[in-house]
């Protein structure tokens, strides 16, 4: 058994059934389960096998998730790659991980065509024109033979390369099983409750596991409707959940910004959502409090790369009196709280959250050092911390490399964010520590106003007395236009704390030139 044969069950069941509708164009589960064939047939004629990589870069595409079954089913790795990373970058990877097979959508075969060259021999197909020395799709799949089919391949053989998105350290490749697939679209259908009949809208991108994996996977094994948007813009958002009558999306906390800075978000025609699922980060209460108002559950999921990402989620119907927690373990992870030395800690007390199940990657590619230390004892070591409530359900308080420490008392760079975000000037903000000589370190809050607002140091401290204790309270507050983010939208803290030593820099600077 391997996940194609998802596809090619629905395709015996229900063949003239929608599996993807993109810009337009429906494919059945039928076609589907043809292209899955046709193309895993291709990839051997161009040499890949059992262990093997195919690489796909571009926006999210039928195409791409095609080349992800067929890899399933020959066994093969599949590397999607993040479109928004530059040229080097890219090479950097594909160096790392050097692909039999590299697939590109055309908006991106140039920059691709200028390094190509300096990499391992590889077939490079291009979505669209092709430069010389390229096949077209089309001339990839008229490659295919016979239909091919390995016995010896099974859900315990790694599938995916995915990245992590780097916002914390340098990325890493982390290597997900069929299994884990397997294990996480079961999680999902049962937070879900996902069934044939639902209609699913994907604008996440697909090289990361969110857009691939929350609802993606687990709505094309369910045998439900994709809605694929090649990715996120806020008014074809819209126009899908009114006009396709989305039961079901996933939109990180950047997306519901934009949408709700919107006039149309206040009329927008919710009545087909049975709920909206997000994540990626710890998600502001105001954003909370504002999905809700339009009658519709805001359902939290907790996880990362390295867990597919499902670990805990929160239940529609616990939305609204547990707002602002993850939930509980999903049905096949075991989740647990601990101290430095792995103990488990007590209820109601902040430690590390530490997980384990079939979802959770088998380690980094290539990177042995690093992944003994993330799966040490058995249980994979989030970076995280976190608590449980009396009723145990888990509330993440922030990364344990963001918890700042200063003058020997922990404080959450999160609790003080929160506070800050219900100021209606304030846009984005992140809170970092800032190395002290006195103090160890010092809260720095680095804020961006929203358009048209002004925002000042004076006016974002006064938004925290008495709301939090004043050892909590920023010693320096820096005003930019706009945090820097990774693809999801998820703040780089690295980056905003060079952003702090940038400013010190320059301040120690003046000072010493007056």
């Amino acid at each position: 058994m391997d996940l194609s044969d998802w596809i090619t069950g629905h395709a015996q069941r229900t063949p003239h059934k929608t599996a993807i509708r993109f810009e337009g164009s429906d494919l059945s589960y039928a076609a589907f389960a043809q292209q899955i064939e046709q193309l895993a047939s291709a990839l051997v004629a161009c040499g890949v096998s059992k262990g093997r990589c195919v690489s796909y870069l571009g926006l999210n595409r039928p195409e791409e998730l095609a080349l992800l079954f067929a890899c399933a089913r020959l066994g093969a790795l599949i590397m999607p790659l993040n479109w928004r990373l530059a040229a080097p970058e890219h090479r950097e990877r594909l160096l790392d991980c050097p692909p039999l097979v590299l697939v590109v959508e055309d908006g991106f075969v140039a920059p691709t065509a200028a390094y190509v060259d300096t990499l391992p021999p590889m077939t490079r197909v291009a979505i669209g024109s092709a430069p010389e020395g390229w096949l077209t799709f089309e001339a990839l799949l008229a490659r295919a033979g016979a239909p091919v089919r390995d016995a010896t391949v099974t859900p315990q053989l790694p599938l995916l390369v995915c990245h992590t998105s780097g916002s914390t350290g340098q990325p890493k490749g982390v290597l997900l099983t069929q299994q884990a697939l397997i294990a996480n679209a079961a999680n999902s259908v049962a937070l879900h409750d996902m069934t044939a009949d639902d209609r699913i809208l994907t604008n996440l991108p697909l090289f990361h596991v969110g857009g691939l994996n929350n609802q993606t996977t687990p709505a094309l094994q369910a045998g439900a409707t994709v809605v694929l948007h090649s990715k996120f813009d806020p008014n074809t958002t819209f126009d899908a959940i009114e006009q396709e009558r989305i039961t079901l999306t996933v939109l990180v906390p950047t997306q519901l910004a934009m949408m709700m800075a919107m006039p149309r978000w206040r009329s927008a025609d919710f009545s087909s959502l049975r709920m909206i699922t997000t994540g990626s980060t710890i998600v502001p209460e105001h954003l909370i409090r504002a999905v809700h108002e339009r009658g519709v559950p805001l359902v939290q999921i907790y996880g990362s790369t390295e867990t597919c990402p499902i670990a805990a989620y929160l239940r529609p119907e616990d939305a609204v009196r547990k707002a602002g927690s993850t939930g509980k373990s999903a049905p096949h992870c075991e989740l647990r709280i601990v101290d430095g030395d792995d103990r488990d800690v007590a209820q109601g007390a902040r430690g590390e959250i530490l997980i384990r199940g079939d979802n959770v990657m088998v380690g980094y590619w290539q990177q042995p050092q690093a992944t003994a230390a993330a799966l040490a004892g058995g249980w994979f070591h989030s970076g995280d911390i976190g608590h449980f409530d009396a009723d145990g359900f888990l509330w993440v308080d922030g990364r344990a490399k963001d918890m700042i420490i200063s003058g020997g008392e922990n404080i959450a760079p999160a609790e003080i964010e929160n506070v800050l975000l219900e100021c209606p000037d304030v846009a984005e903000v992140a809170v970092v520590g800032r190395p002290d000589a006195n103090w160890g370190e010092v809260v720095v809050a680095v804020v961006a106003p929203k358009e048209g607002r002004t925002l000042t140091a004076a006016r974002v401290l006064a938004l925290l007395d008495g709301r939090i204790a004043r050892y909590k309270h920023p010693r320096q507050v820096l005003v930019v236009g706009e945090l820097p983010k990774t693809a999801l939208g998820k703040v780089r803290k690295e980056d905003v704390r060079q952003l702090v030593t940038d400013s010190v820099q320059a301040w120690t600077e003046t000072e010493r030139n007056r």
